[in-house]
């Protein structure tokens, strides 16, 4: 699994391998020049042994190479955090732009079945654990096995034997390290995944502070929050105990190894092997030697977690996307003949919904969909725009079949407004103009039949006012007029209106009716109704009632039959008694 993420990780890596390669390079120079210096200072502590014996004139020429070496190393160090800065920031780069690209080719299906705030998470939280964890690995992991390698060589090069101890007892560290590091990855994967949860239930509750506070349930939330945050810490403080315990865990075999070279090197001075400064040299090596140990479990521990939120990440990049059809078929021009035919669907498998389902709407005709809640109306209309695909059964559009076609063509044919309005942070200009261009008479045109034009030039900056996200310095009926206007402009050719004037005043409902009928003039249009009010004009009505059409017909043909809708219609408006 861990072999798996590195390779695919590294896969990113590959446009940058210049800067990487030259990151290395420097490191090993860095390295070079680090190593040197302990030899330097030996030779010139030999030069300050005795009482009157001391060289000032060799001890001036080493003090001036040590300086010397310890610029060039700092210089090459910096050039290796610079260098590897840029490869792991340009990856953390990289990976977000294809996972936001992958968000935008994710079926609704998985984006309806996943908290938001998990996939937020993964976007912002997962990538910068991968970042940090990769900024540890290009910066110390290298430079850490390089240091150990040109310690041992320096040392075997000052004493063999002595040598030979360190390079025998030092690798129990690494042992070490790697056992625990081994043993940490799930529970890191275990944190991951509960601060997703703790993410989505944050972004769901903040979101939504109005209907929290409108039922009291301030207590019953903080009670959620407290029990996801609890297992949240609980997670935590095993995973980074364990990932914890690498360092000091290290530390104790390295401190073992550098009293035994205290040891043997003392008694090979006393016995004339040595001289002291070759002794202090080999005491920095043997300091300098475990160091790297030590940040190479550090590196384990970061890189567990990088893997972690790599796992994270990788799994929602293999998610299939939307499939793209090789030879889609588009119309010349669209009359708005639709035909549903044998139409099956269901979100579960265990939970039927649509069956057998057969609707045709003529070219300009107006359909309205009415019925309880949880029949199926707003299911249609996400299977007309393709957000789903049927189990069974055809769509067409003049006679073309939707399957045939591809997502984004299907969804162009229509105008879409919804009952919740979507505004996005920007001039209420760029709002009008969403997804297509238009000149500023052509968006104050849209403005004024929707009905908006009139508060706009009322703002200070009128259409360069600037809205706050998701509209939030503007009223709800504000936000859906805007929304009418931005479908009015795209001028479609066929219309879905999800209840579009719910906030809307009743004067300005009436505005914005006559001009939608204005608008659906010779468009097929659906309208999902819950106010049976704005229908009476429609050309059929389909009455659904568990994903069934139980009676079809225009608004005085089904008053006449005494059935469903009847009872609907003056049951909404309280005439049931006076019509009995």
């Amino acid at each position: 699994m861990n072999k798996q993420m590195i390779r695919r990780l590294l896969l990113f890596c590959k446009p940058y391998l210049k800067y990487l390669w030259l990151a290395l390079l420097c490191s090993a120079m860095q390295i070079l020049f680090t190593l040197l210096t302990p030899v330097l200072i030996g030779q010139a502590v030999d030069h300050i042994i005795g009482i009157g014996l001391v060289d000032f004139e060799e001890l001036v020429q080493k003090i001036i190479f040590i300086m010397g070496s310890v610029l060039i190393a700092g210089f090459f160090d910096w050039l290796v955090v610079r260098l590897s800065n840029k490869v792991t920031y340009s990856i953390t780069k990289d990976l977000r732009e294809k996972l936001f690209a992958k968000y935008v080719t994710l079926p609704l299906k998985y984006i309806d079945g996943h908290a938001h705030g998990d996939l937020l998470s993964r976007m912002i939280n997962d990538i910068d654990l991968i970042g940090d964890g990769l900024l540890q690995g290009f910066t110390h992991l290298f430079s850490g096995f390089a240091t150990i390698i040109g310690t041992i060589a320096f040392m075997l090069y000052i004493n063999i034997p002595i040598a030979m101890i360190v390079i025998i007892l030092t690798p129990l560290s690494l042992v070490v390290a790697t056992l625990i590091a081994s043993k940490t990855y799930k529970f890191f994967q275990q944190q991951l995944a509960l601060r997703g949860e703790l993410s989505g239930y944050v972004e769901e509750m903040i979101g939504n502070q109005k209907i929290v506070k409108a039922f009291g349930y301030e207590s019953e939330n903080q009670q959620r929050f407290e029990e996801i945050n609890q297992r949240v810490y609980i997670s935590g403080v095993k995973s980074q105990f364990l990932g914890a315990l690498a360092n000091p865990s290290t530390r104790v075999v390295n401190n073992i190894v550098y009293a035994s070279v205290c040891i043997a090197g003392s008694l090979s001075v006393v016995s004339g092997y040595l001289t002291v400064g070759t002794l202090s040299s080999f005491l920095s090596y043997a300091n300098q030697y475990t160091k790297p140990f030590n940040e190479i479990s550090n590196v384990f521990t970061e890189l567990q977690t990088a893997l972690a939120s790599a796992g994270r990440v990788f799994q929602l990049l293999d998610t299939p996307s939307e499939e793209k059809i090789q030879c889609p078929q588009t119309i010349d021009h669209v009359k708005g003949h639709i035909k549903i035919e044998h139409l099956y669907f269901s979100y579960n498998e265990n939970q039927k919904l649509i069956e057998d389902l057969n609707v045709e709407a003529m070219p300009g005709q107006t359909v309205a969909i009415v019925g309880p809640t949880g029949c199926g109306k707003t299911t249609l209309i996400n299977l007309l725009m393709r957000f789903y695909n049927q189990n069974a059964g055809h769509i067409t559009i003049d006679g073309i079949n939707t399957l045939d076609m591809q997502r984004e063509y299907v969804r162009s044919l229509y105008g879409m407004v919804l009952q919740d309005s979507w505004l996005f942070k920007g001039t209420i200009k760029e709002n009008i103009a969403y997804g297509c261009e238009a000149t500023d008479d052509e968006i104050i045109e849209a403005a004024k039949n929707a009905h908006a034009h009139k508060f706009i030039i009322q703002l200070k900056d009128g259409y360069d006012a600037f809205v706050d996200e998701d509209g939030g310095n503007l009223s709800q009926g504000q936000k859906q007029l805007l929304c009418i206007a931005r479908i009015m402009l795209t001028k479609p050719p066929m219309l879905i209106l999800d209840e579009a004037t719910s906030s809307i005043d009743t004067r300005t409902e009436k505005q914005i009716q006559d001009a939608f009928d204005k608008m659906m003039q010779g468009r097929t249009t659906f309208i999902v109704a819950h106010r049976l009010s704005t229908i009476q004009k429609a050309d059929q009505i389909l009455v659904m009632n568990h994903g069934q059409i139980i009676e079809q017909g225009n608004h005085q043909e089904l008053l006449d039959k005494h059935g469903f809708y009847h009872h609907l219609y003056y049951s909404q408006f309280d005439l049931e008694n006076n019509e009995s």
